[in-house]
C-alpha cells in the first residue's frame, strides 16, 4: 500500500483536485491521495482506538489500512469537500472496530465491568464489544429516523470534527450542530439504555 504519515498536511486543493479525480473513477488517484491525509487518518483512528479498552489486539495502523481497503473497494461517490471525505473515513474506520467487535464478542462475556472513556460525555458501563455494537445499533436507529443528527455524531464522536468543522461540511449552521448534537446524545442514551447506562455529560 505504501502509505506513511511522513508527509506535511497538504494544501486543500491538492486534496480536493484528487478527489475529483478519485470521484470519477480514477483508483490512482486514491494511492496518491492515503499518503498525503495519512497524518489525519492517524488522528482520527487514535481517537477511536482511545475509546476501546487497554489491550484491544486491533493497532492503529491495521484501523487505518482495514478502513483503506474499504474505501478502496467501496462504490464511487462524488466527494463534496475534504471535510466529506474524512467523514466517509471516519464512518469506514467505526466499522473496523464494529466488524472487529462482532467477531471477538464470543467468548468474552463476563468479567468485570468497566467504563469506557469517550468523547464529549458519551459513555457506557458495559463490556468493551458489547458497548460499541450497542452504539452501532442506536447510531442506526438515530440514521434511520434523523440521518443529519447522526452524521454529526460520525463526524464530531468519530471523526474529531469541530462545531464548525462539522457545520462546513454539513452546510447549517454551528448553532445548527450543537442543536443536533445535543439530540443525538439524548437519543442515543435512550436507546442503550436497555444494554447499560449512558451518560450523556454536557
Amino acid at each position: 500500500m505504501g502509505i506513511s504519515g511522513d508527509a506535511e498536511t497538504p494544501p486543500t486543493d491538492v486534496v480536493t483536485g484528487l478527489l475529483a479525480r478519485w470521484g470519477k473513477g480514477d483508483r490512482a488517484a486514491l494511492d496518491e491521495l492515503l499518503p498525503l491525509v495519512y497524518r489525519e487518518l492517524h488522528k482520527m483512528a487514535k481517537r477511536q482506538m482511545a475509546q476501546q479498552r487497554e489491550g484491544h489486539t486491533l493497532q492503529t495502523t491495521a484501523v487505518i489500512h482495514e478502513a483503506y481497503l474499504k474505501l478502496a473497494g467501496g462504490v464511487e461517490q462524488d466527494w463534496e469537500s475534504r471535510g466529506h471525505f474524512f467523514a466517509v473515513a471516519a464512518k469506514a474506520m467505526r466499522q473496523v472496530l464494529v466488524d472487529h467487535a462482532r467477531k471477538g464478542r464470543a467468548g468474552k462475556r463476563g468479567g468485570a465491568v468497566e467504563m469506557i472513556p469517550a468523547t464529549e460525555g458519551l459513555a457506557t458501563e458495559m463490556g468493551p464489544a458489547e458497548e460499541m455494537l450497542a452504539l452501532d445499533e442506536a447510531l442506526g436507529a438515530l440514521s434511520k429516523s434523523y440521518p443529519r443528527q447522526a452524521e454529526v455524531v460520525e463526524l464530531r464522536y468519530f471523526g474529531g470534527l469541530s462545531v464548525e468543522d462539522t457545520a462546513r461540511t454539513l452546510k447549517v449552521s454551528p448553532e445548527t450542530v450543537t442543536r443536533d448534537w445535543r439530540f443525538a446524545r439524548s437519543f442515543l442514551r435512550r436507546e442503550m439504555e436497555g444494554g447499560g447506562a449512558i451518560s450523556a455529560g454536557r
